[in-house]
């Protein structure tokens, strides 16, 4: 995510979870915050215990955040955010918490009186990483049509390009899956194995040689001692933890993506 980025995540964050944006331009915006945001941004326990306490009327706080310094934006009074600040790294967590999992539907417009059927996609955000002594990540957007089986890469960038919203639209139904979400991950899973069984695994043949390199420079300078002691054996440990080829798939984050045919 670049700089200019910024805003555009914070717009989709703010209305996926119940915000109103009430001013917007190029280098800034103004939100309305819903109460959970409110209560998970704001820090304001004790105003929020009172109210919950005495039946008051909630009035959740409005936020402006600055995406970009100039002329435009010196005199505004708000929030000024950049990679580093510390409000946007809250944000960022919570935008991991809370999109952890999603649903969306696309924004489609019906012609006509025929209703627009939805499809549904099991789409995961995932990371592979190799690592040694040193670490290479590799990210993967998978999509799986839950009616065909089919599988295409780079859901997350096709997903970029639709209007998507949270609530089901208006003229607009849902097909049943006929994969169910949990064997849908299983297919993903399957897919992505197959992904690393066809890389190029080079790195990790050199990794377990400079393994060994490091290993036989260890055993000459102990090679004089009959009864190695403790700290050979620490060494030892730690030559291994540094160096031994290990291969980890974690999911970042998925949803259920329900979509026109044309899209599929």
């Amino acid at each position: 995510m670049q700089q200019n980025d910024i805003q555009q995540f914070l717009k989709r964050y703010f209305q996926t979870n119940d915000c109103s944006i009430v001013e917007e331009t190029d280098d800034h915006l103004t939100v309305q915050l819903s109460v959970e945001l409110d209560k998970e941004l704001m820090n304001r326990p004790f105003y929020w215990h009172y109210i919950e306490r005495t039946g008051g009327t909630p009035a959740p706080m409005k936020l402006t955040l600055i995406t970009k310094q100039n002329e435009q934006t010196r005199s505004l009074t708000g929030e000024r955010l950049h990679f580093g600040s510390p409000r946007l790294h809250q944000i960022f967590q919570s935008a991991q918490r809370r999109g952890s999992y999603i649903r969306l539907y696309e924004q489609a417009q019906a012609i006509g009186p025929s209703s627009i059927p939805l499809h549904p996609w099991l789409g995961l955000n995932m990371r592979i990483s190799y690592q040694c002594d040193r670490k290479k990540d590799q990210f993967l957007s998978l999509g799986l049509h839950l009616i065909s089986g089919a599988i295409v890469e780079q859901f997350h960038e096709k997903l970029q390009r639709l209007a998507l919203t949270p609530k089901i639209p208006d003229y607009c139904f849902t097909i049943s899956p006929i994969i169910k979400p949990s064997s849908g991950i299983g297919r993903l899973e399957q897919y992505v194995k197959r992904i690393i069984d066809q890389d190029d695994h080079t790195w990790a043949e050199e990794a377990i040689a400079r393994w060994q390199e490091d290993k036989a420079l260890l055993d000459h300078f102990y090679e004089d001692i009959a009864e190695k002691p403790e700290c050979y054996y620490i060494e030892e440990e730690a030559l291994e933890e540094q160096y031994k080829p290990k291969i980890t798939v974690s999911i970042i984050n998925g949803g259920l993506f329900y979509l026109q045919p044309r899209t599929a």
